[in-house]
Formats: structure tokens, C-alpha cells, sequence
């Protein structure tokens, strides 16, 4: 920085699994290997060993580094701006957990996990919630007693923000629009979308916790909360449970026995009628979010596909823009079929929306942040 040169680059995935995958990539090396990665920890240890092997890693010493910059899901109302992290940010960090169970664990491990390794850096804390501090009272806030909003501060406080922000500045450059309204779609393990216009969050499906709106990996998305009362007294479910059923045994696993999205294809191409109900489900629901966003903008310039499932899966991104035309929204389908790096768009010469892939950045618009806050 600031030439935003990438230097080395990767990737580590299917953590939790026997088949782990760590993936390292510099201006000479490309490396891949397969190992078994039980845990975020073990995986960020993994990444400082290939940055600093004697043959192909980029770093002598960790001198070299110095700024450090976390993805941090959850900053609740405490974080609307990066921080330099202290024992006092790391024990907020804390105290959120039970809000993002499935991120701020591992978020945390890997900022500890980093302090040990890089001893000379500054760690720096950034907030996936930070973009939405700009969602109006009538979409962020919920229609129970005023005093949960004013005492304990429920509200709506959206995720992935680090992705949608970058990737819908990158749109309205690429469609030279700065008022476009936009509908981003965050597609991973993870996943939520954002109705924006003017640079700003307007609205999104993610809430209080990373855990409502659209199907993911392991998560439910939006449930009517009378299920969870349900289960609570047919089962004798403890709250500590019902998290766990919600986050960590719904979403596509609970569906069809598999979270990995490559994994659910192939068998629904097999004829596996789980996974394709599954497929049609998760799509079903991102359908509604694009007819309620709309409303809410009043109008539509673009859609955005983006994240792992998003920028590479052109099934869903069929299955999704199938039956929009009312929309304006007309899919190419061979423009779809191309897997090609760079922003680009995917819709039909006619189409009155455009359909946009924009591969999300949050390394870049993490270090930006660092650089431009801590340097």
C-alpha cells in the first residue's frame, strides 16, 4: 500500500473438515495443499507458515509487517469505525459472541492468534456492521417495546458490510451512476443482501445477529420464532442448543446433509431430490428480497452477484434470474456461463436491469482502511 499491490495471496477452506484446503499463491509460487484444518486458528497459523517459508515465503521477518487487519462480524452499536485492537476492544469483541456465535470465535482467535505471530504490528479491528450504521430507523428498527431499542440497543445491524460496500462502489463506477440504486447479493456460506443507493445502506437482510433472511451453509435464515418456542418444549432444548441447531445444523446441511455449495450441485445433478429442492429454496428466497428491495428503492438500476457462491456458481445465478422479467432483469445466459475475473456484466442487451458480477474484495478494502486510519 498505496499501490494496492498484491503481494501473495490464498485461500483456506472447508475448515472443520477432514479435507481441508489451504490454497498460496505469489509472483513465483502457486501451491495447494490438502490437510485437515479443524479449526480458524490452526488455518491462520497455517497461512503465517507459507508467508514466511524459507523457499517461498514473501516475508523475512515479521518486522516487515506493519499493520495487521481483522474482519470482525459483530461490533454491535460499540463499532462504527476500524480500531486499533486492546485488550479492552478484544474483550468487547468478546461480549459479542453470543450475537454472532459462528463468526466472533473465530474472528477473535485469529486476532490472538495474529499478536503472537506478527509482535511488531499494530492489530487492527474492522466491522462487517459498520456499513449499515446508515439504515433508516424504519428498516432498522423492530416492532417490540421502544425500551429494547433504547436500553439494550436490539436492533437491525447487518453483516458482510466490508463486501457490499466495496462491491457496490465498484458498480456505480463501472455503471457511472453515483445516485444507482442497487441491490448487492453476498453469496457464500454466509450470505445476505443489501438495497443501496448514493454509496449508502438502506436496507438488508441480515438483523441482530448473522443468522435471518436468505438459506445458507449452515444457517436457518429468516424462521418464524414460534418454531423455535416449538422445539424448546417438544425437546427440552437448552438456548445454548437451539444456537446450534439454528447456526450450525440448519441452511443447506440441515436440507441435504451437505453445507459446501459444489457439493450440493453435483448431487442435484445426480438426480438428488433434496439438493434440488434445496437449490430451488435458496433461490426462491433471494427472489422475494430482490421484489421487496425494489420497492423499497423504488426503482432498480442493477443487481450484484458476489462472494464465492456468487461470483462462480452460474446454477444459482440462473435459478435466481429465471422468471424476472417483470423486473427488467434478462439473463445472457452464455455471458453467464464464462468465468472470467474482472467486474462484468451478464444481462441481455434489452435487459432493463443490469445483472452484474463483482468479485468482492475485503482484502483490499480492509487494507485501504488500515492504511488510510493506522499508517
Amino acid at each position: 500500500m498505496p499501490a494496492e499491490t498484491v503481494v501473495a495471496s490464498g485461500l483456506v477452506e472447508r475448515i472443520g473438515l477432514e479435507d481441508g484446503a489451504i490454497h498460496y499463491k505469489d509472483q513465483k509460487d502457486k501451491i495447494s495443499l490438502t490437510l485437515p484444518i479443524p479449526n480458524h486458528a490452526t488455518g491462520l497459523a497455517q497461512v503465517a507458515k507459507m508467508l514466511m517459508d524459507e523457499k517461498t515465503g514473501v516475508i523475512k521477518d515479521v518486522a516487515e509487517i506493519d499493520l495487521v487487519g481483522h474482519r470482525v462480524v459483530h461490533g454491535g452499536k460499540k463499532f462504527s469505525d476500524p480500531v486499533e485492537v486492546t485488550q479492552e476492544i478484544k474483550d468487547k469483541i468478546r461480549d459479542l459472541i453470543l450475537l454472532a456465535p459462528l463468526h466472533n470465535p473465530p474472528n477473535l482467535d485469529g486476532i490472538e492468534v495474529a499478536e503472537k505471530i506478527f509482535t511488531k504490528s499494530k492489530q487492527i479491528a474492522l466491522f462487517d456492521t459498520a456499513f449499515h450504521q446508515t439504515l433508516p430507523a424504519v428498516a432498522y428498527k423492530y416492532a417490540i417495546s421502544n425500551k429494547f431499542l433504547t436500553e439494550d440497543n436490539v436492533r437491525v445491524y447487518g453483516f458482510h458490510g466490508l463486501s457490499h460496500k466495496y462491491v457496490t462502489d465498484r458498480a456505480v463506477e463501472f455503471l457511472d451512476k453515483p445516485d444507482a440504486k442497487l441491490i448487492s447479493i453476498h453469496l457464500g456460506n454466509g450470505c445476505s443482501m443489501t438495497a443501496v443507493q448514493n454509496g449508502k445502506s438502506l436496507d438488508h437482510t441480515l438483523g441482530f445477529g448473522p443468522n435471518d433472511g436468505l438459506i445458507m451453509g449452515t444457517r436457518s435464515g429468516a424462521i418464524d420464532q414460534s418454531v423455535i418456542f416449538f422445539l424448546m418444549d417438544k425437546y427440552n432444548y437448552t438456548k445454548e442448543e437451539i444456537i446450534n441447531i439454528l447456526s450450525k445444523e440448519s441452511g443447506m446441511l440441515g436440507l441435504t446433509g451437505y453445507s459446501d455449495l459444489r457439493d450440493i450441485e453435483a448431487q442435484a445433478e445426480q438426480g438428488n431430490k433434496d439438493c434440488i429442492l434445496a437449490l430451488e429454496m435458496n433461490a426462491y428466497r433471494v427472489k422475494k428480497f430482490i421484489g421487496a428491495y425494489t420497492a423499497a428503492l423504488n426503482g432498480l438500476d442493477a443487481i450484484i452477484f458476489t462472494a464465492g457462491i456468487g461470483e462462480n456458481s452460474s446454477t444459482i445465478r440462473r435459478m435466481i434470474c429465471e422468471q424476472m422479467d417483470y423486473f427488467g432483469i434478462e439473463l445472457d445466459d452464455a455471458l453467464n456461463e464464462e468465468r472470467l475475473p474482472n467486474i462484468r456484466s451478464i444481462n441481455t442487451a434489452n435487459s432493463k436491469t443490469k445483472i452484474l458480477i463483482v468479485p468482492t474484495n475485503e482484502e483490499l478494502e480492509i487494507a485501504t482502511e488500515c492504511f488510510v486510519n493506522f499508517k
